[in-house]
């Protein structure tokens, strides 16, 4: 018995009340008591959450909310509904964790994987607040001499240090090396890096790589100044002890305990959730046969159980928790949204528009910096140019933004311009299929995502559409990316784009054309007809290969838009390979038909038809 206590008191293994001796050798804390639970509140800020089971996992179900954070929604509730309060998402999890020396933290969570904490984002290892010595403010602490007691008074301590900073050896005792004396210690520094410790010359020798974590250290701030970790959104906080806790320690411990007897840095690990409420005595034998061993191994190793609070803050959520939790239970939690540059386009149903500057402002908040604008689709496309009505909901009210597609830079106004970035996939598809042989023609360009894009693989491209504006941008896009040599841009009806560009003598060369206006690009295929009526039809020819898009609702839609096509065509004969592009509403969908332009209807007499 005698020995096993010599064993205890040399593992120094600090406890807490309530301690519980187990064979291990060891005593760990049954750190959860019911006093705690008055500090916090568990009152939610929308009251509709289901009683299904929790799943694992932070949740905004979950936790607890700050009696702060509560004044303060409560507060400002009344003053404006439409206002998102960020405080009104944050929550408070207690778990358990062990504070163990920060030399051994890396070892003992290799360790004890899979029993610590597996929240998203968060680390399941946590510094311990106070007792970390910032590194910038360690050189400027005076160290020790060596020697001290070879001297007999100040004056001789004086004269040594005077000595030695004559010398350029100053290091050691906290002295200051003379200007001239520093210069020449730090340009003796230079490496393949460059003066890596003389600040002036390392601005010009090597590029300032810290410019970026040091924006991110400002950012590290909450409201009330405290520091939050690196990505703002998380913050453990050791549970401060209470007296009687002290004074269960001494009593175990001895007289000579005190409560700052960790020396050196120290490291959290953080604890599955499943550990949080339940003593010492009630944590898996996994975990007590891992401390038992390293305690082992060191004698002098210091462990202890404690219990913390983990504070997440608005910007941990996603924006879908966010979102289940504003709107109404049983509403559709509108979780996608096409990204065109920095604005967000959002096609909000019916049932969200008394929400929407709410869900704009989540929508932004969760998608910073690359969104810096939410728009919602307030009207369907009607006008002739295909031009959207846009609301701007949160953000930047300009609607000109830049778009990146394929390697090349489109400039874009959604005000005045259509622009689809759902259709990148699709444009891709049909530039894999054109070779530097081909000649495109782009009958429906707006400001040249295909037709710009063309022009780098490609030998011609003409580009037409009816909107001035769009032209405008064609036009700037093309020099944008200096492919403007290779491009052709009209400005006019597409019908008259059609039959004027084949009475020209470039329609023998034009080997693709792409009509790309789904709602009434199969009408203008009559324009192909008799394109080639007054030229003889012994000589030879090139038929283009077309590729026309459409939309259909029929329950067979590759049929019904075969037939369309047929019908504007006037032919019965036409081989056509139909392909779905996307569903772009509940039964609703988009297609492509491809075909060579029959001989038939290139020689047709237009004049019987009419």
């Amino acid at each position: 018995m005698v020995g096993m206590t010599m064993r205890m008191t040399m593992t120094n293994v600090f406890l807490k009340p309530h301690l519980i001796p187990l064979p291990s050798k060891f005593l760990f804390p049954n750190t959860f008591k019911p006093s705690f639970a008055h500090t916090l509140t568990t009152t939610f800020l929308i009251p509709h959450f289901s009683t299904t089971p929790l799943s694992y996992g932070p949740s905004l179900r979950k936790g607890t909310i700050p009696s702060h954070s509560q004044s303060q929604s409560q507060s400002s509730q009344n003053q404006n509904d439409a206002v998102l309060r960020e405080e009104a998402f944050t929550r408070v999890f207690l778990l358990a964790a062990l504070r163990v020396p920060s030399a051994e933290c890396s070892a003992l969570e290799s360790q004890l994987r899979g029993h610590l904490l597996n929240w998203p984002r968060v680390r399941n290892i946590a510094r311990v607040p106070g007792d970390d010595l910032d590194p910038t403010l360690a050189p400027l602490l005076p160290q020790p001499i060596s020697g001290d007691h070879e001297f007999e008074n100040e004056e001789e301590r004086t004269l040594v240090s005077v000595q030695r900073r004559i010398h350029g050896k100053a290091d050691g005792d906290g002295d200051v090396l003379s200007p001239v004396l520093y210069r020449d210690k730090l340009a003796r520094t230079f490496n393949s890096r460059g003066f890596v410790k003389f600040r002036n010359l390392a601005k010009i020798s090597r590029p300032n790589r810290n410019k970026k974590r040091k924006k991110r250290k400002e950012g590290m701030e909450v409201e009330d100044g405290r520091r939050v970790g690196q990505n703002g959104f998380a913050v453990v906080e050791v549970v401060e002890e209470e007296e009687e806790d002290s004074v269960g320690m001494r009593k175990l411990l001895g007289e000579e305990f005190v409560s700052s007897k960790w020396r050196g840095s120290t490291r959290l690990l953080l604890l599955d959730e499943r550990f949080a409420g339940r003593g010492v005595e009630e944590l898996p034998e996994a975990i007590k046969a891992v401390l038992k061993e390293y305690a082992e191994k060191n004698t002098m190793l210091t462990l202890e159980l404690v219990r913390c609070k983990l504070t997440l803050f608005y910007d941990y959520w996603q924006m879908t928790e966010v979102l289940e939790t504003l709107l109404p239970e049983g509403m559709i939690v509108p979780s996608a949204f096409e990204s065109v540059g920095h604005i967000a386009h959002l096609n909000l149903r019916e049932e969200h528009l008394p929400y929407k500057r709410l869900i704009a402002k989540v929508v932004l908040d969760k998608n910073r910096p690359k969104i810096q604008s939410v728009v919602n689709k307030i009207d369907s496309i009607q006008n002739e140019y295909r031009t959207m009505q846009l609301e701007v909901l949160a953000g930047n009210h300009s609607l000109v933004t830049t778009v990146v597609e394929n390697g090349l830079r489109f400039q874009v106004d959604l005000a005045t311009v259509y622009w689809s970035s759902r259709l990148g996939t699709e444009r891709q598809r049909l530039l894999s299929g054109f070779t530097r042989k081909d000649v495109v023609c782009d009958v429906f360009s707006g400001v040249g995502p295909l037709a710009i894009s063309a022009a780098r693989i490609v030998k011609r491209v003409f580009a037409n559409d009816l909107n001035p504006y769009a032209v405008e941008y064609l036009e700037r896009n093309s020099v944008l990316n200096k492919l403007e040599k290779k491009i052709k841009v009209f400005n006019m009806d597409g019908r008259r784009f059609i039959k004027s560009l084949y009475a020209s003598d470039v329609s023998q060369s034009i080997t693709q054309v792409v009509m790309n206006l789904p709602s009434e690009a199969a009408e203008f295929l009559d324009a192909f007809r008799g394109i080639y009526k007054n030229r003889p039809k012994d000589g030879e020819y090139t038929f283009p290969m077309i590729h026309v898009y459409g939309f259909s609702k029929a329950r067979d839609p590759e049929f019904d838009f075969h037939e369309r096509i047929r019908i504007a065509l006037v032919e019965v004969a036409v081989n056509v390979d139909v392909r779905r592009v996307r569903l772009v509403a509940p039964g609703k969908w988009m297609l492509c038909a491809s075909f060579i332009l029959p001989k038939s209807v290139a020689f047709a007499n237009t004049t019987v038809d009419t």
